[in-house]
């Protein structure tokens, strides 16, 4: 009988995060999870994902180099509550030398449902001089298996979304008045 190393996590695709649960902290005024708190799941996502290519804490301890959120697009599509499970899952849209491109969904984890997208681009940046650099190359490597596993999933409609008014009044779309 043949062994057969175990295939690693980022091969899957999409990346599907742990059970989480929302807070009762977490919880505003309003009565649902605050939209701060989204990007609390979103950011646990990432550590997971990225942990798995090499990007984790001891990443950072040893080669003094991190990720940084540079541009973040959420959608909230449902509200949740305080004890919700949830899982978010993480598809690898693209990646260069020093960037990485990532669309997650927050998912009710028993009813499977929506609650919010988050499109995000990070930089890889050294931490002694705050200024972004690129992946070492056996991080680009992982990042490349991630990034082919990924791309046989559908681009998601959501990504590249403009934040606008849509405007029915031809004055308002054309920018004259009559």
């Amino acid at each position: 009988m043949t062994e057969t190393a175990p295939t690693p996590i980022f091969f899957f695709a999409p990346f599907v995060s742990s059970t989480m649960r929302v807070e009762e902290t977490w919880i505003d005024y309003n009565g649902h999870m605050n939209l701060a708190f989204y990007h609390v799941l979103f950011d646990r996502t990432l550590d997971e994902a990225f942990g798995v290519v090499g990007l984790g804490p001891d990443y950072v301890a040893e080669r003094n180099a991190s990720y940084f959120a540079a541009e973040a697009h959420v959608l909230y599509r449902r509200e949740l509550r305080s004890g919700d499970p949830v899982r978010v899952t993480l598809q690898l849209l693209d990646s260069d030398e020093k960037r990485f491109h990532v669309y997650l969904e927050a998912r009710h984890a028993r009813e499977g449902w929506t609650a919010a997208t988050c499109e995000m681009l990070s930089l890889h940046v050294c931490m002694r001089t705050k200024k972004v650099t690129p992946f070492p190359e056996e991080i680009r490597d992982n990042l490349d298996v991630m990034r082919a596993a990924h791309a046989r999933l559908p681009r998601p409609a959501a990504v590249g979304r403009v934040i606008a008014i849509p405007s029915s009044e031809p004055e308002r779309a054309t920018g004259t008045r009559h």
